[in-house]
This record gives structure tokens, sequence and C-alpha cells, in this order.
């Protein structure tokens, strides 16, 4: 590589050191974006959030009544999903064991001396776990990437660890073992035969840090069966909806979509990153799904709503609009689903 090469390239990585490809639709050579809805906070509104917060007392310990311990396998077109905990989840069908999200950790932090404390421990135990042969990674914020639990799982059952672009390069740097494969919205990556994972946008953004901001790509994911079509949204605002009918378009109405339901007060600060309940009844009838979870509560406080309001306002949500309670269930730490096809 000639020197102007060099110093081009490393002037870009000192930019993003992330990711370093060509600019597209939905990235402007340094930063990711969702045109037309992608907004930065401003320093005041974080400032004013931090100064003006009425946060909802939580208790210290909350445990759920739950504790999973999941079959080895679960084969042919049976689906059986549990919730480890806020987004984490163990998804096992076509004899295939999947986790996304996974955290393990007592903290969602960059350290375990700080930050939002787990009020209820995992609803699987981790020496408790089937081998993993996948883990999907939505984006790099902490309640979502854990590095600690994905060097546990890399060391113990080596998985593919599949993310958005840019979320590689943070696993390798922690931890070389890592299988990391990085992917853009729009692609599919098979898993066998029989599943694939195909990477969608969501109404959302990424940080590691305070300088970093949507330097890695975010996404959800759609789990290709031939079942049917699993929708994971790992955080999402509503933005223009948009998007949450597309996946219908694309893929057929899902047989399983999880919704987020959690962290989303107050509105004029979080609306455009996080639904609340209301809002995830919504997707849940634009993209069609036959059964819903809701999941990205109760476990951490991130935000400022009361530890069971996410389940009580999704209730009456779903009593208003004549949907029942069945078809799109809170979940808690251990609780586990065999879905119908």
């Amino acid at each position: 590589m000639d020197r102007r090469r060099c110093a081009g390239y490393l002037w870009a990585m000192a930019r993003n050191s992330y990711y370093n490809g060509p600019k597209s639709d939905h990235f402007d050579g340094e930063r990711f974006f969702l045109r037309g809805v992608t907004r930065d906070k401003t320093r005041g509104e974080l400032l004013r959030w931090m100064a003006g917060r009425k946060r909802a007392p939580w208790p210290k310990h909350a445990p759920s009544p739950f504790h999973d311990h999941p079959p080895a396998r679960v084969e042919g077109a049976a689906l059986r999903v549990t919730l480890v905990g806020h987004a984490s989840f163990l998804i096992q069908t076509e004899g295939l064991n999947i986790l996304i999200d996974p955290v393990w950790s007592r903290r969602a932090s960059p350290v375990q001396w700080a930050g939002p404390l787990r009020v209820n421990p995992p609803g699987i135990a981790f020496e408790n776990l089937p081998r993993i042969d996948a883990a999907l990674v939505s984006h790099n914020h902490y309640d979502h990437m854990d590095m600690a639990t994905l060097s546990a799982l890399a060391r113990r059952d080596a998985p593919r660890v599949i993310t958005p672009l840019g979320n590689d390069k943070i696993m390798w740097r922690t931890d070389r073992g890592i299988d990391a494969q990085a992917h853009d919205w729009g692609a599919r990556v098979p898993l066998n035969g029989r599943l694939a994972v195909h990477l969608e946008p969501s109404y959302h953004w990424s940080a590691r840090g305070l300088g970093d901001h949507r330097m890695a790509l975010w996404c959800a994911f759609v789990i290709e069966t031939p079942a049917g079509a699993i929708y994971h949204i790992a955080d999402t605002g509503w933005g223009a909806g948009a998007i949450f009918s597309a996946v219908r378009e694309k893929y057929g109405a899902p047989r399983l979509a999880m919704i987020p339901i959690g962290a989303y007060e107050p509105r004029w600060f979080m609306g455009e990153q996080h639904v609340d309940p209301e809002e995830a009844l919504q997707i849940f009838q634009l993209c069609g799904a036959r059964q819903a979870i809701g999941h990205h509560w109760g476990t951490f406080q991130l935000t400022d709503e009361p530890i069971e309001e996410p389940e009580r306002r999704l209730h009456a949500a779903l009593d208003q609009a004549g949907v029942a309670r069945a078809r799109f269930h809170p979940m808690r730490p251990g609780e586990s689903m065999d879905v119908p096809r």
C-alpha cells in the first residue's frame, strides 16, 4: 500500500474505527442512518432529561416465578422460545439452538461496579444452556451486546455470531475467539439447509461510548423457517411505521413477532428509539403476526416508567383493540412458549 493510500486509510479509520466501507443509502462514509428518521439527541436534551428525571422506584429484587431447563434440541417445525431476560432469548427449532442478544452479566454497562443492575437472574442458568449453534447480536448497546457472555459462549460452544456491520470489530478487539460475521441490512445468512437469518432495519441507533454514535449498524432479525418467519425486533421507535408492514410484504405474516414493550419514558426523549406498549400493538397489527411476545421490560431499569407498567398498558391496549391477550404475551425471565404452527 503506497503512502497516500495508507494515510487515507488511517484517516478513514480515525473517523470510524468499526467500519470502513462504501457509502450507501444508509451509510454516509462515517455514520449509519435511516433516511428521514435518524436524529441524534443533543447534549442539551440529554441534560434536560437527566436534570428533570422522575424515575419510578423499582424493587432491588424482582425474581421471576419461572426458571427454564431447556431440552438439548427441538426438532422439525416445533418452535420453543424462552426469555432469558430483557431482550435475550433462546430459540429452538429445526434442530438448531439460537441465542438472541445474550446478556448474562449483572449489569448492562461497560463496567460491573456501576450502571443498570438486573433485578432478576437470567431465566436459564448459563450452565443449563444447551449447545448453542448461533448467536444473533442486534446492536452494540450494553443491554444487547455483552462481551463477557459472548466470550463465555465462544469458549464453550464456539457458535457463529451474526451481527450488523461494524459490530464484529468491537467483538474481535475484546476476544479474537468470537466467530463474528457482520452483514448489512438486506443480507440473508443461511444457518443450515432449512433456516436462514435476514437483517432488516429498525428505528434505532448504536453507541458504546460518547464519540461513536451510529458508527456500527443496528438491525432487527427475521429468521426464515419452513413453518413461517420469526420476526425479532430488539429496539425500535415507531418512526413512520413503514418498516413493519414491509416485513409482512417481504416474508408474509410472521409465525411469531418478538416486540419490545418497555424502556419508553419520558416519551419526548425516548419516543424516537423505543416504542411504548400501544405502539408495540400497532407493530403487531402492521406486521400481521399470528403470535407475539413482549420483551425489553422488567429486568434492567433503563428509563423512568414503573417496572410493571409495560404489562398493564399492553393488556389495556389489547383489550381496547379487541385482541385476545394470549396473542401478545409479555414474557418474564425463564418463561418458555411452544409456538403453534
